[in-house]
């Protein structure tokens, strides 16, 4: 049985922060290693900066410039990270979070129940 494999959880969030609606999950990935996981953030940082309007830019690249080294720390110390900017009445935040991944195990070679064969697909129009 393989063992579990250290990562990092990463997700995006947005919230319009007018309909007072809570966040919605926009994006997931899975890093193995720390710069994997920073990367993530700093890659959609730089693809979306020219489109945010001055303030907004400014957090990012504040984060990117300042902030990404204390994000790196702490992922290595395998504590939970977050960034966070607002654009008008939106905010966009990423989440990292330590995590195990858990191999799941291989149907092959493996008895079925004999449910599984009961299970006949329909076909749709």
């Amino acid at each position: 049985m393989k063992t579990p494999t250290p990562g990092y959880w990463c997700e995006c969030w947005t919230q319009d922060l007018t309909t007072g609606q809570p966040p919605t999950v926009r994006a997931s990935f899975d890093a193995y290693t720390a710069p994997q996981a920073d990367r993530w953030i700093a890659v959609a940082l730089r693809t979306i900066s020219p489109a945010l309007d001055a303030d907004a830019s400014q957090e990012a690249w504040d984060w990117l410039y300042n902030g990404r080294i204390e994000t790196r720390r702490a992922l290595l110390r395998a504590e939970p990270c977050m960034v966070s900017v607002t654009q008008a009445n939106t905010r966009i935040t990423w989440t990292i979070r330590p995590v195990l991944f858990i191999p799941l195990a291989h149907r092959q070679g493996t008895q079925l129940p004999a449910c599984a064969y009961a299970f006949t697909p329909q076909q749709t129009d």
